[in-house]
């Protein structure tokens, strides 16, 4: 039988818990590291959902502005993702109510609880399923993987983005961080480079080189 390449990747870990034989229980959680901040989101829909350059930034922005201030009087903000709410504890255990005090009471964060849209959004997307990937060990040479075509595969699709990160090319590639960041970072020298790169919050985003229009005229 063939194996399955198409889904959504997923590794196994073990669990504080074991099974009757003293072996770790396992718990599954997507194999994928691949974090992309707000501007690839906002790219995304600027290229791709008709949206004006920025415009979903500005919305996360005023949204969490005036959902705050809601918030802080209890009340709860629903959304067509989901609600909010804000979560509160108690700093230790009490039946009695007369025993507790303001003092007692503590923010504990946020409560998020998704919509049937959202969820409902999310599981189309799901539809081929998952599929078994292991932590890979980065075992291979740069020449190996230059053989084996993998790294002009990995830049092709990473190119096909509008921004793509370090950890994107890793996962492409089945490089190690470092070495992904500096093959990146070489694309980025030249005359003409390859890539240019840009920092956005805490990330790096690469995308292909584009001259500027005051050094085309």
């Amino acid at each position: 039988m063939p194996r399955k390449k198409r889904g959504l990747p997923y590794k196994l870990l073990p669990r504080p818990t074991k099974d009757e034989n003293g072996q770790p229980l396992l718990y599954a959680r997507p194999a994928i590291d691949i974090r992309y901040p707000m501007g690839f989101l906002d790219d995304f829909c600027h290229d791709h959902r008709g949206m004006h350059s920025g415009e979903l930034t500005r919305a996360f922005e005023c949204f969490l502005d005036v959902a705050a201030i809601h918030m802080k009087k209890g009340e709860r903000i629903d959304t067509p993702i989901g609600s909010f709410a804000v979560k509160l504890r108690l700093d230790g255990d009490y039946s009695d109510p007369k025993k507790v005090k303001t003092k007692n009471v503590q923010y504990a964060g946020i409560e998020f609880i998704p919509s049937k849209d959202f969820v409902k959004a999310l599981e189309s997307q799901l539809k081929e399923g998952f599929v078994y990937r292991p932590d890979r060990v980065h075992t291979k040479s740069m020449q190996t993987l230059r053989e084996e075509g993998t790294i002009d595969e990995a830049l092709q699709k990473c190119l096909e983005r509008r921004n793509f990160t370090i950890h994107t090319f890793c996962y492409y590639s089945d490089m190690k961080y470092s070495t992904a960041r500096d093959y990146l970072n070489k694309l980025c020298k030249g005359d003409p480079p390859l890539l240019q790169k840009r920092k956005f919050g805490t990330s790096m985003l690469f995308s292909p080189y584009r001259e500027k229009e005051e050094e085309k005229k």
